[in-house]
């Protein structure tokens, strides 16, 4: 039928069409075609000569060969297709010879045409029915390469039901987790084709296109309408659904983090790095990026991680961010350049329309508020200036943050006190070196550091009165871009250089140039009680060579100074200006893995839930990447949340510098061992660390070496608090009436 209807356009319409389009409708046709040829199942037979050295796998073809025709329905085709097509997977794993795992990948191939066929008909007519579809494909769909073994293993847990009935609380983990499955899938073809992607995406266009018709052409897709339809099912019985424009499936729209902003829509296919964001528009991406500037919403097609800088700063500012599939965004395109209203509530819902559709309750949100409400003032009457001398780790704890050094410093110095096995040595540069530093007159000059970075902020509010705010804020960064450019010439002071040398040695134990360190900065603005600052300044990785070492701690002195920096930091404070950094160099540790750990359930707000997200190397998960990400539940189990999704990882070898090695996914990245350590440590910073009066949830930076816990970074886990008290977004989240109890034979 479908194939009729483009003919039947075709001819009644063929004086009017183009060549160029002529030839795409018989090239559409043709495709179409091959998509719904029947499939002779004795066409599987030559493969079974070609695994003959292979006992199993000539087996499975042979029981499929056989049984195939005998099947009745859509739901036992289906489950012989994916037991058939997870053996296969299983049986490549062998030693086979080239011609018998080509056999392998055509027969595979092949199965996923044919079990597309069946999908497409199989038309579920109850609850129990649409659970089983699912747990089947997202079976095929590990069968056929989009999952890895442990990843199914994982997701069987929720999909394997085998109850008669279902309370709605279950069903809503049911459905979260069909989705996550078609989420994992899709990252997996797009870790796997992207990089060759963004290659010829500089020079044809239609590449762009290629890993959404991948998608579309697998079993995904059908697994995608199935976890879509159990959305829908579960809404309805819930009481509560998305409200985004009119686009349809939006059952697959998931609230990251809470808040509510007014603005232009953007809506793009574009790499996020290729596009200059506003702070006062609403962007819709494929992906995060790494070095997000402020903006008033986001959403993206893949999430990144739930504890990278960018989620942190966020759900820290209460800026609306969820997740939504390809097929949203491209239905979104239509609103690209509208003005718009767009809410996240606490428990995931989300809202997007015009802002002219907007209620009363909606206006009233955005009514102005006296900028002292919205903002804090970081306080610097405390800090201690007269003493510029570099400190022992050893000797700084909590009690030191914001006084004498930043937070980073301070709390690592109270870890080290406490968890001495788990945190290496380390050197501390505090503020008042700065403040030496930049006291002094700049070369050719009459003015110093500090009367130039001072000046500048003058200047500014001079013209508070009679320019627009775009003329001050490009003002400013102008100033400040130059202000950057003298403080990495700037001469570090004979008596800082030969007391770091001496600090080397006695702390690190080694000569400056000889030991390979992470310099750190820690600023007075960092980790506060409501701002976060979580990743705004600048980390070294891994520097060896003595020049790279000082020329790292201007260079690091300078980044507060950065455009993003400042407009985080703008967005938040009264008094921006008085940034205050400090330095932290400790030895580099080459970790097997690192990552983050939350002392709290991100994903359902759980305290008494742990959120951890690894990569493997240094650096993992703070960058947006895709991360293996965890629950540990107070029950003593672990969900998987997300697996990780980087095709390569960062390693530091002993002569400094990084190197970037290629991984893939058919093992975990945290081992159970890994994640019961993990979940030890939690419990241990909640017991000790409101001991030093730093008090929880907790962001925790770390990673493992040979097994071994080594702690890197605490800091208070910092929510938006408007966000999370907001009357309004508590409205748009009905009550979940989670004691009903739905039977599984219930009609959809």
């Amino acid at each position: 039928a479908d194939i009729a209807k483009v003919k039947d356009f075709k001819s009644s319409n063929s004086a009017k069409l183009t060549t160029e389009l002529n030839t795409k409708l018989d090239d559409l046709v043709l495709n179409m075609e091959k998509l719904y040829a029947p499939i002779d199942v004795s066409s599987f037979r030559p493969y079974v000569r070609s695994l003959s050295r292979s006992a199993r796998g000539s087996a499975l073809i042979n029981n499929f060969i056989e049984q195939y025709p005998e099947t009745t329905s859509q739901e036992q085709k289906a489950e012989l297709i994916a037991e058939t097509a997870t053996g296969l997977r299983e049986v490549i794993a062998e030693r086979l010879s080239g011609t018998a795992r080509l056999a392998i990948i055509d027969a595979s191939n092949k199965l996923e045409t044919l079990l597309n066929k069946e999908a497409s008909e199989w038309a579920p007519k109850t609850l129990r029915e649409q659970m089983t579809k699912t747990m089947l494909l997202t079976k095929a769909a590990y069968g056929f390469g989009y999952l890895e073994q442990w990843e199914w293993a994982e997701l069987a847990k929720t999909l394997a039901w085998q109850s008669n009935q279902i309370r709605l609380k279950e069903l809503g983990n049911y459905a979260d987790f069909s989705r996550k499955a078609v989420e994992w899938g899709t990252g997996m073809i797009r870790a796997n084709y992207l990089p060759t992607v963004r290659i010829f995406q500089n020079f044809e266009p239609l590449a762009e296109g290629f890993i959404d018709e991948k998608v579309r052409g697998s079993v995904l897709l059908h697994l995608g309408r199935s976890a879509s339809m159990l959305g829908d099912y579960f809404s309805m019985q819930a009481g509560f659904s998305n409200s985004v424009m009119k686009i349809p499936d939006q059952s697959s729209l998931r609230g990251l983090n809470p808040g509510y902003a007014k603005g232009e829509l953007v809506v793009t296919t574009e790499s996020p790095e290729n596009i200059e964001v506003s702070s006062d528009k609403i962007y819709v991406f494929d992906m995060p990026p790494a070095d997000l500037k402020p903006v008033a919403g986001i959403a993206t097609v893949s999430e990144g991680n739930l504890v990278s800088h960018v989620q942190l700063l966020a759900r820290n500012l209460g800026i609306p961010n969820a997740v939504l599939s390809a097929n949203n965004l491209n239905s979104l395109l239509q609103y690209n350049g509208q003005e718009v209203f767009y809410a996240v509530s606490n428990k995931g819902t989300v809202i997007l329309k015009l802002a002219s559709s907007m209620t009363t309750a909606e206006k009233t949100l955005f009514e102005k508020k006296a900028r002292s409400e919205e903002k804090i003032s970081v306080p610097v009457e405390s800090m201690q200036l007269s003493d510029p001398k570099i400190l022992n780790m050893r000797n700084v704890d909590a009690s030191f943050s914001g006084k004498v050094c930043g937070p980073k410093a301070a709390n690592l110095g109270q870890l080290k006190q406490m968890f001495p096995e788990n945190v290496v040595e380390g050197i501390v540069i505090p503020f008042s070196i700065f403040k030496q530093h930049f006291d002094q007159t700049i070369p050719g000059e009459q003015r110093s550091y500090w009367e130039f970075l001072k000046g500048i902020f003058s200047r500014a509010e001079q013209m508070q009165n009679n320019s627009p705010d775009a003329e001050i804020e490009n003002f400013v960064l102008a100033e400040l871009e130059k202000l950057r450019d003298v403080i990495k010439k700037m001469p570090l002071i004979p008596e800082f250089e030969n007391e770091l040398r001496q600090m080397f040695r006695e702390v690190l134990g080694g000569e400056l140039g000889q030991v390979p360190v992470f310099i750190r900065s820690d600023t007075n603005m960092e980790d506060l009680k409501d701002f976060t600052g979580a990743g705004l300044n600048l980390t070294l990785f891994n520097v060896l060579d003595q020049n790279k070492i000082l020329q790292g701690i201007k260079d690091v002195w300078a980044s507060p100074y950065t455009e993003r920096s400042y407009k985080w930091r703008q967005k938040y404070l009264l008094n921006p200006e008085n940034v205050f950094p400090s330095i932290l160099i400790i030895p580099s540790v080459n970790a097997s893995a690192s990552g983050v750990l939350i002392t709290k359930g991100l994903s359902n707000g759980n305290p008494s839930e742990v959120t951890v997200a690894f990569n493997r190397g240094v650096g993992g998960a703070v960058e947006g990447q895709s991360s293996e990400t965890w629950a540990l539940k107070n029950t003593g189990t672990n969900q998987l949340l997300s697996p990780a999704r980087e095709p390569e990882f960062t390693s530091i070898p002993v002569t400094g510098g990084t190197l970037k090695v290629y991984t893939n996914y058919s093992e975990r990245v945290l081992s159970e061992k890994n994640l019961q350590s993990l979940r030890d440590m939690s419990r241990e910073l909640l017991a000790k660390l409101p001991q030093a009066n730093i008090h929880g949830p907790y962001d925790v930076e770390l990673g493992f070496k040979d097994d071994q816990i080594w702690l890197f970074q605490v800091r208070p886990f910092v929510e938006n608090k408007q966000a999370a008290a907001s009357e309004f977004l508590r409205s748009i989240t009905p009550t979940l009436a989670e004691t009903l109890v739905i039977p599984l034979n219930s009609k959809l």
